[in-house]
């Protein structure tokens, strides 16, 4: 995986702009789905969001149906709520929140419902810079032989992508960063046949992302 700043992350196959490619109509939904974040986004970074679609008329208009158009796995840090930092409205994101964007059996199977029930196009996995589960999994590692060792199933999920950093001499904070949503995505396809399916019927693209608290920017990472 390389970000947009060229920086090498090990564990994933090459594909442009760090997606997995659907078919045509699917693709093209969801390419625009992921355009309409990213201006969203920038609108965001440069004090410039509109908030739009959270008017009474679209809160009315969602009571009986919700049709969005990405599901969006990010970390439940209290600065990083997608729904904000992507400038988007009511029933345009289904969003599942975790420490360090954590899997489990809960996570995965909101993200299997998102696909299967409501027929998102994308998926997104965000991570953040100054990630507090990456940092307690950097901290925890200095007494463990091993991430697995931990009690804690943050710390084993993260820790396993700090080691895997490490393995590749990638050290820093932002690295780990990095390398754990590229290790989230690996081991989402690996645990859903549901969203492996979809990869394969070209129902669903993957996208990874980093956000910095810093600029407010999305950086997005391609695999």
């Amino acid at each position: 995986m390389q970000t947009d700043q060229g920086n090498a992350v090990p564990g994933m196959d090459s594909a442009d702009n760090g997606q997995w490619h659907g078919g045509l109509e699917r693709e093209l939904t969801a390419t625009a789905a992921w355009s309409r974040m990213l201006a969203g986004n920038h609108r965001f970074a440069e004090g410039k969001a509109e908030h739009p679609w959270q008017d009474r008329e679209t809160r009315e208009s969602l009571i009986d149906v919700q049709t969005p158009d990405a599901a969006v796995l990010s970390c439940s840090d209290s600065r990083v709520p997608p729904e904000i930092i992507f400038d988007e409205g009511l029933g345009d994101l289904f969003t599942i929140r975790s420490a360090g964007q954590t899997l489990d059996d809960a996570v995965v199977s909101s993200i299997e419902f998102a696909l299967n029930a409501l027929h998102v196009s994308l998926i997104v996995v965000l991570g953040h810079q100054n990630c507090g589960a990456v940092a307690a999994a950097v901290k925890e590692l200095e007494t463990l032989d091993h991430a697995c060792d931990s009690d804690s199933i943050i710390v084993r999920s993260v820790g396993a992508s700090v080691e895997q950093a490490r393995q590749a001499e990638l050290d820093t904070p932002q690295d780990f960063e990095r390398v754990h949503v590229a290790r989230t995505i690996e081991e989402l396809v690996s645990r859903s046949q549901d969203i492996r399916r979809a990869l394969a019927q070209e129902k669903v693209m993957i996208v990874g992302a980093r956000y910095k608290l810093t600029t407010g920017n999305v950086e997005v990472l391609s695999f």
